[in-house]
């Protein structure tokens, strides 16, 4: 019988394929020999769409940032956009979270990557803020969401009753945060987003004025 014919290599199945050993086997397992033997090529056929590893890794990151949200900057106001950029943002990386070490270093030369930056700084300037301002919000925001991407409060505990009754008493429920990862996750990212936005919202009216004022008339004019 013929062999079964491999799969035409594209950047697109090489993008898809570095994903999907990454999530399964981490950033640090992760190489190009892996990757054209999960591939079913020899590595030299990966050069012809990707010079380095770190090209390979900059697509997979980029990919994964395609895929955030940051429509609202086009449409709404600057607190609610923010919002909806953060939980959007969250939910990309947290399905990716081996990738986050890698993403995390800066938008590079990433298409998606700086597309999703000039997206949150244009916003955030159109609202009114100081343009070194906006630059911080978005640096803090990106610092936020990235660092609750990268793994799991909730599962850090250990589910061993015995070793906080002993020794940690004040932790003596800790063995059950496992089974409400999500909600505690969720509930932790959801707290401290609440607590970066109304300290924004004050600073802005400090500095700005009055949100409803100002958008109101920007709308108006």
């Amino acid at each position: 019988m013929p062999r079964p014919r491999q799969p035409r290599l594209t950047r697109q199945l090489i993008v898809e394929t570095a994903t999907a050993l990454i999530d399964a086997e981490g950033l640090p397992a992760f190489s190009t020999r892996r990757l054209a033997a999960a591939l079913g090529v020899q590595g030299p056929s990966l050069y012809n769409h990707f010079a380095t590893k770190d090209e390979i890794l900059d697509a997979v990151a980029d990919e994964v940032t395609g895929g955030v949200d940051t429509s609202g900057f086009a449409s709404r106001d600057w607190a609610t956009a923010l919002r909806e950029w953060a939980w959007s943002y969250r939910r990309a990386l947290t399905e990716h979270p081996n990738i986050v070490p890698h993403l995390a270093q800066g938008p590079g030369r990433r298409p998606a990557a700086l597309a999703m930056a000039d997206a949150v700084y244009g916003g955030l300037v159109r609202a009114g803020w100081p343009p070194a301002r906006a630059t911080h919000i978005g640096a803090a925001l990106r610092y936020f969401v990235a660092g609750s991407a990268l793994g799991s409060f909730a599962r850090g505990f250990v589910e061993d009753p015995e070793l906080y009754a002993a020794h940690y008493p004040h932790l003596r429920q800790a063995h059950l945060l496992a089974e409400h990862q999500q909600s505690v996750d969720e509930g932790a990212f959801a707290l401290g987003l609440d607590a970066l936005l109304h300290g924004l919202a004050a600073e802005y009216d400090r500095a700005v004025g009055p949100l409803g004022a100002v958008e109101s008339g920007r709308s108006s004019g």
